[in-house]
């Protein structure tokens, strides 16, 4: 096992690696921008290290940095997280090169699937079916082309990066240059390339993802889907698993079909396999991330494993944690997102927490870097913290995250907190029947949230 364990990260996700560690016994790093000098995540590591100004690109993206704290406090591996380097086969190399393990796949597998062009041709490849789409679009009149090929509707995708960025839906050939440049942009501006490629947009679709894991002996396991369909502009707020489109007989063809892929390509560590399921209840591969996903929690709950653990585990050689291809699920288990927004227009809401209170009781666990008195920088991403809830089916669940979302306090600044707890509410959500454009329909039916 490692001795040392460095943490790239910040907030809830390089907490959450730290209280792995501890279970452990095994020493860690914190690394922290000047705008983090007092979080959580640098008071319970056992050393932290400044690595620079409260800027992204100056700090916990500076790759320079974290290699420098990891030699100078002696770590032997470091553990990305989810965002920043955490996709980064670049700073997967540089570990490798400066002798330290990066716990997650290996580069070149990151490099394959984090392009999601190279990854939908092995997918198709090796047996997993994708949407009608084009390679690279390299001019408007290939666009105008390949749209037309493939049929309207029809969505823009950067073909780097994620997080609903450099994505537009095209409804018609006349739409199609201004949104084709608007992507473009934002794909420039986010991730660096402005390539895109087209894909077959679905109208009423819902998003199912596949957590996996794989060990460096070949072995690959899934640990069932999760339903992440509720969404705000391609970002989700809510995750649960199972999901309820998924039966047994699905669950285990799917899952073997991406286990079957997943081991071709050697893939090791924890990842996710993303899927777009249709009005048909067809799915279709559309990227994968390779790495631990912010709603780890609910398959935690549902298969009493914990990933950030075997994560560490398995990049120390060990195997993963079960035999054959996949676990029984036991109950439901939801997450809500709780973000520093304004909850009618979800801009971002920065400051200081006043009154900090997480809701307990069976069945509930709040992963979370916030206290009272902390601040929530305005530098970050908005996420504050994980409410996350198990219990013996969905609708048992569902009344549980009622009732913690409802002691749930936190004021000083704005949450999302009104919005989930509107969600729970709703008839529709309740009953199962939602697509991607859920929150969408609330507005149209005039609640703001």
């Amino acid at each position: 096992m490692f001795k040392k364990i460095l943490v790239a990260n910040r907030g809830e996700i390089a907490l959450r690696v730290i209280c792995a560690c501890k279970e452990l016994d095994i020493p860690t790093v914190a690394v922290y921008s000047e705008a983090d000098r007092n979080s959580l995540h640098v008071r319970f590591a056992d050393e932290a290290v400044c690595i620079g100004p409260p800027r992204s690109a100056d700090s916990y993206l500076n790759v320079a940095s974290i290699i420098s704290a990891a030699e100078i406090t002696g770590a032997e591996a470091i553990h990305p997280g989810y965002g920043f380097l955490a996709e980064s086969a670049y700073f997967a190399e540089v570990c490798e090169a400066s002798n330290l393990t990066y716990i997650g796949p290996r580069p070149e597998v990151i490099s394959l699937m984090g392009d999601k062009l190279r990854a939908r041709a092995r997918m198709k490849e090796l047996g997993l079916p994708i949407l009608a789409g084009s390679e690279v679009i390299s001019s408007e009149e290939a666009a105008l082309r390949e749209a037309e090929c493939i049929g309207y509707p029809v969505m823009v995708k950067a073909a780097a990066g994620g997080g609903g960025r450099g994505m537009r839906i095209v409804p018609s050939a006349e739409e199609l240059p201004h949104l084709l440049r608007t992507a473009q942009n934002e794909a420039a501006a986010s991730f660096g390339t402005p390539d895109i490629y087209l894909e077959k947009y679905v109208s009423s679709p819902r998003h199912i993802e596949f957590q996996v894991m794989g060990d460096s002996h070949g072995r690959v396991v899934h640990l069932g889907e999760r339903e992440c369909t509720i969404q705000r502009r391609h970002q989700k707020l809510v995750e649960e698993s199972p999901s309820t489109q998924i039966d047994q007989e699905t669950r285990a063809r799917v899952g073997h079909q991406i286990v079957e892929a997943l081991q071709e390509i050697g893939y090791t560590s924890a990842g996710t396999v993303e899927l777009l399921m249709d009005e048909k209840r067809n799915l279709y591969f559309l990227e994968m991330n390779t790495r631990i996903q912010v709603e780890h929690p609910v398959t935690e709950f549902v298969t009493g494993l914990d990933l950030v653990k075997h994560q560490i585990m398995i990049a120390a050689g060990g195997d993963v944690p079960f035999k054959g291809e996949t676990i029984a699920l036991r109950g439901h288990a939801i997450e809500c997102r709780i973000c520093a927004e304004n909850p009618q227009t979800f801009a971002p809401s920065a400051g200081k927490i006043t009154v900090f209170h997480e809701p307990g009781g069976t069945g509930v666990r709040v992963d979370t870097a916030a206290y009272a008195e902390s601040v929530i920088p305005p530098y970050y991403d908005s996420l504050i913290a994980k409410l996350v809830v198990h219990g013996k089916d969905r609708h048992e669940a569902i009344r549980r995250m009622s009732r913690a979302l409802e002691m749930f306090i936190i004021e000083g600044i704005s949450t999302s907190i009104p919005v989930h707890q509107k969600i729970m509410a709703d008839p529709d959500f309740q009953a199962g029947n939602f697509d991607t454009h859920f929150l969408s329909r609330f507005a149209r039916n005039g609640d703001n949230q």
